[in-house]
Order: C-alpha cells, then structure tokens, then sequence
C-alpha cells in the first residue's frame, strides 16, 4: 500500500472498530463474532506499530492501557463539580418540589429524572470532538487526572461522532461497576489469593485510581453521562432530556431509565417504579435524581452553598439493624467541629461490620436522645456513612442513663484545650484553636498557604503532610523557620525543590491585610469579607480590638460573622500564633489614610473572558474587587460589563446579543482608574 492508502486503511479500521465498541458496549447488540473483531484490532494494532507517524490520541489501540505513572496530577475544574442536597422520605421530595414551584411561580415543573448510579463522578472534556482529558470529581474544584485509565473504558468514545463537534464539550458522568462484571473481578481476585473487593463502587473507584493504567484495561469500567459542564462554541438544548439525547446522539452512553415526569406526583411514582427494579438492574444505584428539565429554569433557581436548587437526589432507605451503644465520645475533624462518635457493640449492617457511628451535632444527639446502654437502629445513610436511626426507648436500661451535652462534658476541646464554642445559628460545637488545634494543623496550614491566601507555592498536602508528622511545623508561624537544613532530609525533596519554597516562604512575608485575614481562616470569613474588614479597619489590632457593633459596620458583616471573628480573637492561643506571625513579617497594614476608600464600582458586575494582554484572571479579579465590583461566571441581563481578551468564548457572544457593554484591558484600566 501507499503511505495515503495505509493512512485511509487506518482510519477506517478506527472506525469500524469504535463502531463495534458502541454496539457492544453501549447498545450491547454486537455485529460481528468476538474472533472478527479481534482480527480489526491487531490489524490496526500492527499497522500503528509499523507506522508510528499515522498513532493519534483518538486511537481505540490506546486503551489497553499506558505505562505506569508516579502519581495522578490534579485538575482544577472550569466548574465546580458540586454535589447533590438528599431527601429520604416523600416529604422531603415534595418540599423540594413547592420550593421549585414557589421559586418558579409555576403550578406545575416538569422534572428529567434518573437513578442515581452508585460510583465514581468524573469530567471528560473533549477539544475539537477528541477526548483529551478525564478528571475525578474530587472536592468539587480540584479532581485528579485520570485520562489514561478513562480511555481504557470501551463505552467512552474517544471521538465524537459528529461532523460538526464543539471547541470544548466537558461532560459529567459516573463511572461504575456492573454487578456482573464485580462478581467476575471478585471470582478473579479469589483464584488469585487476593482481596476481595467490598462492593462494586470500590471497585470501581480503586480501578480508575490506578497508577497502572494496563491494571484498569483489565478490568471492565461502564460510564454513564448525566449532563454537560462546559460547552464553548455551541448551544444546548432547552431542557435537560435534550441534553441527554444530544450526548446519546454523539454516542456518548446515557441511562436508559432516564424520563420526564410532571410535579410531585410524577416523581415520586418514578421513584416507586426504579426502587422496585433497583435488584434486577445490572447496576448498584442508591437512589434516583430529580432535576428542573427546564435550562432556564435550573438558571434561575441557581445554587446553595455547594449545591443546584434545581436538582435533588432521593434516596433509598438503607438497610438497618439492632445494637447496643457502649460509649459516646467525640472526634475533632479538621476545620474545628467535634463531632460526636457512639462506640457500637458491633454489628454487620449493609455488608460490613459496624462499631462507630456519627450523631453529627447536639441538636441531633438531643433529638434522638442517645444514651450510653441504649438500644439503637442503626443504618448505613446512603449506604456509606453509619448513622443511628433512633432509639428502642423499651430496652432502656434502668435508671435512666445521663444525657450527652457536648458543651458540659467537652467544655475545652479534649486535643487541645482551646475553648469550645457554638455559634448563633450553628448546629455543630468547635474547637477555637483554629491556628493552634493539632487536629485542625494540617488544614489550617493549607488554608494559610493557599495561593489566595499567603500564597507559598510548593507547600502542597503531601509536604504539608511530612512537616506535621516529623513535628517541624505546629502552626503557620513555623513554617517562617524553616530552612534548607530541614527541608531537604524530607522525603522527595531536592535542594532545589527546597530551595524554591524557602523563596516561596519568603516572598510570602509582607501580604497584604486581606490575605493575611483571609489566611487565619477564620469561620464564615471568606476572601470576599477579608478585603472588606481590611478596606475598612486598615490595622489588624484595629480588627482584633473591634466589638460586635463596630463589626457589623462593615459591609455583608452581620451578627453571625461578627461573633466567629470576636470568637476568634478572644482564643488566646490563636493570639499567640498571630503575634508570632507578627515577628516574621507575615503580613503588612495598610499605611494611614481614609478608613474605608471609596468603592468606585459600587457592587457592579463583570465577566471575564479569553486571554488579557498583561493581566491573568486572577489579577483583573482581584483589581475590580478592590474597587467593589463582583466578578461573575456567567453572562446575564444584571451583567453591567465584559471583560473580553484573546479567543474569548460563548460568554463574548452572549454578551452581544444581551446588548451588555463589552471592554477590552485597556478599557478595563481606564475604568479601575477612574
């Protein structure tokens, strides 16, 4: 063959192959025998071998898996992968659906609904129609890269079929496990001497987070699409079951259970008919998923917290057992909230053994009642976290045991002997160490040297990890101490890796006010109040002086926010980290002048798009805040302008046809300077 017919035999045996994965694996009606199919693949496989120059990343050899990799690099998500608020009994469900209703003035909302699959949430974004990389949801704004092992999944196109693909098309799914194919995994792992895994999410899971990316291509993954994340350069359907035809459309795999169901009634009669077939689906699933099909309505409904209004995952009542409670006690997390732990006589509930489970808070302790010798029901809620039901009020011990008060038995928190506090309108107890707590350390020190906070690059978990653990660093004003000496017996850590963070420590001395507020990390003070308590108090001894009344002076500072920051200055140890804080030079006042400067934007709204000339997005972020403006994800009517650079994308289009005033850097400049 010529080199232009060996390329053309190429290309269509892709192809032919990816078609024969979409029916096998995807519609599961296969064409052609096992044995044929194999011929195609080491036809191709031959052909690639023999003509590297003609291997793309689209290619189906790929997904046998790749080398081995040292560790999965993080992936920072254009959009938050947020989680879904629960509901356990009918009428959480049609609560959710009156406050859609109510937010929507509708007297009825037609809801796309799904089961909720138990795995994996993962993002793939595919540039141009090629999958070019597969990201795990993890916290919700940072994942892990995962695209090696992602294209070993057969029922993944590696390229949409479309003649016609967007620039960028990021799509939400799960990966998971079929039942038949754990049983099979398990019956493998059984020959082998080998552990077991303990359900097919796990399964999953562990699989998709292999380094060895040939140990995923053993094991047969399924994917699922639930929506879209991104889309430049192209335009959704209007509801979301559109949506999902368009992704089927692209041979992307969707769930076949997936409907349209009108109010209340409509999805809670979906969610009888799916429970009763929840056994003999090919999957585990743990509920099913309730959305506003409307795009527009889901638009205006908007989020909470870390959560859409407009969707809501009902789940299925867990499996549930009788035990004995022989002891409460509480457990410090890792932002301060003791959280109270009943220790079990242990049972075997959903398919593992259970000895603790968490009651959350005191109002919750106090709702239950849970004594120490009850009887309780326990479950594991979701199928996943073990919590008490209730008590079996007849099979309590005589006399009546004493109730549990976190504040009476815990009134200084039992790692560190910080005050513990509950705050207006909070359901939990903290500790108030926050800068000294050695339960809190390793969170307080990543919140401290985040990039928007002191910003020391290089001083990442695994590092941060290593200086608790060797018990070089006890609170943030330690890491000012570090050296080159200490730094470089760590482990993975060259002379110049340690070289780089001591400058990073360095140029970190001196932030600005704000950043430093922001770094403390104090409860509900985000980046946003920071710069308003720094606008406004200018000193930080000014801040620690103030009272609640001078507090709630400041703009979006009300009663609740006020209390966690004269909380938090009332903690003598948090005051003793700070002064040393003082001694290094971590931070740096404002010099004197106005108290609190004019905002010359006044709270208006700016969206950012493509590339500025000189600025990056986090720079222009931070200017306009800093003239009291807000710097919005999305283009709408209440946008007052855009910030337009190189290749900007579906944002730029949206705000010309809304008629929204479009600037470029230069314009921006000259707006800020005003």
């Amino acid at each position: 063959m010529t080199a232009d017919q060996m390329a053309e035999r190429v290309r269509r045996l892709r192809e032919e192959i990816e078609l024969h994965n979409y029916r096998y694996y995807v519609l599961d009606e296969p064409s052609i025998p096992d044995a044929e199919f194999d011929r195609l693949f080491r036809e191709l496989q031959q052909l690639e071998s023999q003509n590297p120059e003609l291997l793309t990343p689209d290619s189906p050899t790929l997904r046998v898996g790749a080398r081995p990799v040292s560790e999965l690099a993080p992936v920072t998500h254009r959009t938050p992968m947020l989680s879904l608020n629960n509901a356990f009994a009918a009428e959480e469900a049609e609560a959710f659906d009156r406050r859609v209703r109510e937010a929507l003035q509708l007297d009825s909302v037609e809801y796309a609904v799904e089961p909720k699959f138990d795995g994996l949430a993962i993002s793939l974004s595919y540039h141009n129609g090629i999958l070019v990389q597969a990201a795990t949801r993890g916290d919700g704004y940072t994942g892990e890269d995962v695209s090696a092992n992602v294209k070993t999944i057969r029922s993944i196109p590696l390229r949409l079929h479309t003649d016609k693909p967007p620039h960028l098309l990021e799509v939400r799914g799960e990966v998971l496990m079929l039942k038949a194919d754990f049983e099979r995994l398990n019956r493998l792992q059984r020959e082998k001497g080998e552990k077991e895994f303990a359900n097919p999410r796990n399964a999953a899971a562990g699989s998709l987070r292999q380094l060895d990316s040939r140990i995923t291509a053993e094991r047969r993954l399924s994917f699922f699409a639930y929506g879209v994340g991104v889309l430049e350069d192209g335009e959704l359907p209007p509801t979301h079951s559109a949506v999902m035809d368009w992704l089927e459309h692209l041979r992307l795999p969707v769930c076949e259970q997936r409907q349209t169901v009108q109010g209340a009634e409509g999805i809670l009669a979906y969610y009888r008919a799916i429970g009763s077939q929840r056994d003999r689906m090919p999957y585990e699933i743990d509920g099913v998923v309730y959305k506003v099909n409307s795009l527009q309505g889901q638009e205006t409904l908007g989020f909470v917290s870390r959560a859409p209004r407009f969707a809501v995952a009902h789940k299925f009542p867990a499996q549930e057992e009788m035990t004995v409670v022989e002891a409460i006690d509480v457990q410090v997390g890792r932002t301060g909230t003791l959280t109270p732990v009943v220790r079990l006589k242990p049972v075997f509930v959903g398919g593992v053994t259970v000895t603790n489970a968490t009651l959350h808070n005191q109002d919750e302790v106090d709702r239950k009642d849970v004594r120490v010798g009850d009887t309780v029901i326990v479950r594991r809620a979701g199928d996943v976290i073990p919590e008490v039901v209730s008590v079996v009020p007849e099979r309590r011990p005589k006399p009546d045991p004493q109730r549990f008060n976190i504040l009476e038995q815990y009134p200084v928190c039992p790692v560190c002997g910080s005050r513990v506090v509950r705050l207006q309108g909070e359901a939990a107890a903290r500790c108030s160490g926050g800068l000294y707590c050695p339960a809190q350390r390793k969170q307080a020190l990543l919140h401290f040297a985040s990039r928007r906070a002191m910003d020391i690059e290089g001083l990442g978990e695994k590092l941060v990890d290593q200086l608790v653990d060797t018990g070089l660093v006890k609170t943030p004003a330690d890491i000012y101490r570090l050296g080159m000496s200490e730094l470089v017996n760590l482990d993975r850590m060259a002379e110049k890796s340690a070289a780089n963070l001591v400058a990073a420590i360095e140029r970190s001395r001196g932030a600005t006010l704000a950043r430093f507020v922001f770094a403390l990390g104090i409860r509900n003070v985000g980046e946003a109040t920071a710069k308003d308590l720094a606008r406004y108090f200018r000193h930080l001894d000014a801040l620690k002086a103030a009272d609640l009344a001078q507090l709630q002076s400041v703009p979006e500072v009300g009663p609740i926010v006020a209390e966690s920051i004269t909380r938090f200055f009332a903690e003598t140890h948090n005051c003793e980290v700070i002064e040393r804080l003082r001694g290094v030079g971590a931070w740096k006042d404002a010099e004197s002048g106005e108290a609190f400067p004019l905002l010359a934007l006044g709270g208006k709204t700016f969206v950012l798009t493509g590339a500025l000339p000189s600025l990056t997005r986090d720079e222009a972020k931070e200017r306009i805040e800093a003239r009291g403006g807000k710097v919005s994800g999305s283009v709408s009517k209440k946008t007052d302008y855009v910030v337009a650079g190189a290749d900007p994308g579906s944002k730029f289009t949206k705000a010309q046809e809304l008629g929204v005033p479009i600037l470029d850097e230069t314009g921006l400049l000259a707006l800020l300077a005003e």
